[in-house]
């Protein structure tokens, strides 16, 4: 579930190895690029951790945010 803090919407995926975790990074990347959304994001190992904002309404958090983070859940199922 995405968790909304200091003005992002913010998740922590967990996968079984790297590759796994990078396929999953490469194929939210292709979304967030057909939706010019891209998110702030961390890769250790086997755990991606995202936080989005819209950063041309001033870094809060809009429907674009909520549409990408459905995008990523639907990537994630």
């Amino acid at each position: 579930m995405w968790e909304e803090k200091n003005n992002t919407l913010y998740k922590k995926f967990e996968f079984k190895n790297f590759s796994e975790a990078f396929a999953f990074m490469t194929r939210v990347a292709i979304e967030a690029e057909r939706m010019d959304h891209h998110p702030l994001w961390t890769n250790v190992y086997n755990k991606v951790e995202i936080w989005l904002s819209t950063h041309d309404a001033g870094d809060v958090v809009t429907d674009k945010d909520k549409k990408l983070a459905a995008k990523i859940d639907a990537i994630h199922s």
